[in-house]
């Protein structure tokens, strides 16, 4: 069964309903022209069908003049030479069907939606590799022609155009990204990190990027191993090597040193996850998808966790335990944070209703927002927020 991006749900009525008026009373998002990338087919940084790959540039003013946010797009995976034939029709996989962004959430220029990140130099870093721009191989296609696996040299040739570009000045700097981006933020965080001087505060933030082999019967409801599936594809059919921790790699395979849980290890850089416990990407996907399960037993409870019966919710509470066991090295890493909330929630940086409006998630007093601000800024010794099981927080009013 193939793992499918999706860039947002069906969100029911209410989600929707609370979407509209949060837009109404803030200004509409900017639009973000692509920029290709210089020189693409020289440095052999292209997407999957052989286009340059891309990027939108907001530039930062005032006292963000000299600080950078680089955030990296998700779009799950392709494993086979099937999925990632299908994927190169896409913008996904092609620079020729991307457009420009809208620039919202933690990318938004608007002070009263992101006090603190609002005027930095904002970069979006479009995905069309398939495997969290880590790979560097290619492949023939079924129709005869090439198959561009070259997601690491994406990475490092769009950063070096940005380091010319005023990211090499920066005084300070966060790289970020959702789902896959989020694991490719984890994957290249202390490549970041290095490439800056001491004195520049250069952290990571992932978001929704943690994704679990071992869910709560090392399985999912069919019993298979669909996120090990995926990821072992992945790995093989691309390369992924050069990225993954040599620390790892001298005790376990590559796709294990794929994983989210192993790559945290190995960081030295600041990070701050920020994730749900009740991913609904990785529920919907991974633990249920459709076919995993009889009939449609399980469809209400994986389109709003809200309808789950008990016996459901002892499901998804085994995998929010072991979501947990799998980040508890965080907990004692210095200057990394957490802000694990239970809302049925699958990246929550990108838009604003999230971010910071009057539905965000709040922990510890704290919007999504204000929690990563108070970390990256240093406002607080520690941020490191875990919130009780599903339903006890009555700020998770949003689903999707």
């Amino acid at each position: 069964m193939p793992i499918l991006p999706r860039r947002r749900y069906a969100e029911p009525l209410l989600l929707l309903l609370l979407a509209a008026v949060a837009r109404s009373t803030a200004a509409a998002p900017d639009v973000v022209e692509l920029i290709l990338l210089t020189g693409a087919q020289e440095k052999g940084a292209v997407c999957l069908d052989g286009s340059p790959p891309g990027y939108h540039l907001q530039r930062g003013f005032g006292s963000g003049e000299h600080s950078w946010l680089i955030y990296l797009e998700g779009g799950a995976w392709c494993d086979t030479i099937e999925s990632c034939s299908n994927r190169k029709t896409t913008e996904l996989g092609s620079s020729k069907l991307m457009e420009a962004q809208e620039f919202e959430g933690i990318l938004s220029n608007n002070q009263t939606v992101n006090s603190d990140f609002y005027n930095w130099n904002k970069v979006v870093i479009r995905y069309c590799d398939g495997a969290s721009f880590s790979g560097n191989a290619e492949a023939q296609d079924q129709d005869g022609s090439t198959l561009h696996f070259r997601g690491l040299r994406i990475w490092q040739a769009v950063l070096d155009e940005l380091m010319e570009k005023g990211l090499a000045s920066a005084k300070q700097a966060l790289l970020s990204g959702c789902s896959a981006g989020g694991l490719a933020t984890l994957l290249h965080c202390n490549d970041f990190h290095a490439r800056f001087p001491k004195e520049v505060s250069a952290k990571c933030l992932p978001d929704a990027g943690i994704f679990l082999d071992i869910l709560c019967s090392s399985e999912d409801l069919s019993g298979k191993r669909l996120m090990w599936s995926v990821f072992n594809g992945t790995v093989q059919l691309q390369n992924v090597s050069e990225v993954l921790p040599k620390d790892c790699l001298a005790k376990k395979d590559r796709t294990e040193c794929f994983l989210a849980t192993e790559l945290v290890k190995s960081i030295t850089a600041p990070t701050l996850i920020v994730n749900s416990a009740y991913d609904s990407w990785q529920i919907r996907d991974t633990l249920a998808p459709v076919g995993s399960y009889p009939g449609r037993s399980w469809l209400n409870c994986t389109n709003d966790i809200g309808n789950c019966n008990s016996t459901q919710m002892e499901v998804l509470n085994g995998f929010r335990k072991k979501f947990l066991d799998g980040v508890k090295v965080v907990k004692d890493k210095k200057d990394w944070g957490l802000f694990i909330d239970s809302c049925f929630m699958h990246c929550q940086t990108k838009y604003s209703i999230s971010w910071s409006s009057q539905f965000s998630p709040v922990l510890g007093n704290m919007t999504i927002a204000k929690a990563v601000g108070d970390w990256y800024f240093e406002r607080s010794k520690t941020v490191k927020e875990i919130d009780c099981e599903y339903p006890c927080n009555p700020t998770c009013k949003l689903t999707g």
